[in-house]
């Protein structure tokens, strides 16, 4: 019990403000938790429909901004700690629905040097997610009918595993040119585009996985959208 009051009382809700626009009354909540003593952490993060932006760059293990015209809307953040491992659960509340009107939109800002998996849910929206600058262990990303845009440019430290399962949307994932990189991807209804890379056998892969230090790891799976590749 001790250890669940001290990880709620890691959520510092820093303000809540708000300002009328043509769509209605729009809230905005600011969001921090500060790091412990955990050595890594897991990010779940389930947005059925709204806007997402994803960034590093966070003293803490996470810094949010959160925007919603109906406060019912409010998103739900759980945090659970422990020495090891620690996880947080950003999500949006059952039965929101978006629609014409709605104003739904998350910026959630990650640290760059705790090892984190993220694990993102789309349903219906767009997502923008630049994880270059983070260190990360695993990204999995499921996409349901929205456009997720993944951007993996950085300098990575160590190897990482990349899933994608692409859905009715459109997904373009953006790769280091200069970091190993070594992929399956099979497209479904959709179109598969790859570029900078290099196809051998059922592999895409490019020059620096044969001696560079680190290698990523990428398995995309498309749907009946679109999944664009990039190397650079």
């Amino acid at each position: 019990m001790t250890r669940v009051l001290l990880a709620m009382a890691a959520i510092v809700l820093i303000g809540c403000d708000g300002k009328f626009d043509r769509q209605g009354w729009v809230q905005h909540d600011t969001q921090s938790i500060d790091l412990d003593k955990s050595e890594m952490a897991r990010v779940e993060i389930k947005l059925g429909a709204g806007e997402l932006q994803v960034d590093g760059g966070s003293a803490k293990l996470m810094d949010a901004d959160f925007d919603y015209n109906h406060t019912s809307w409010k998103p739900i953040v759980r945090y659970e700690a422990s020495s090891f491992r620690s996880h947080l659960r950003i999500e949006q509340p059952s039965g929101v629905h978006g629609g014409s009107g709605a104003t739904y939109k998350w910026n959630l800002r990650f640290n760059d040097k705790l090892p984190m998996d993220v694990d993102l849910d789309l349903g219906a929206g767009e997502a923008r997610m630049n994880l270059g600058s983070m260190n990360l262990r695993s990204v999995q990303v499921n996409v349901g009918v929205g456009e997720v845009t993944l951007d993996l440019r950085g300098k990575p430290t160590r190897d990482y595993t990349v899933n994608v399962n692409g859905g009715v949307g459109h997904a373009k994932i953006y790769l280091p040119g200069d970091t190993g990189v070594i992929a399956n991807a099979a497209g479904g209804i959709g179109d598969l585009n790859v570029r900078g890379l290099e196809k051998r056998g059922g592999q895409w892969i490019n020059p620096a996985h044969e001696n560079g230090p680190v290698t990523i790891h990428l398995d995309v799976k498309g749907g009946i959208g679109q999944i664009e590749i990039v190397a650079e």
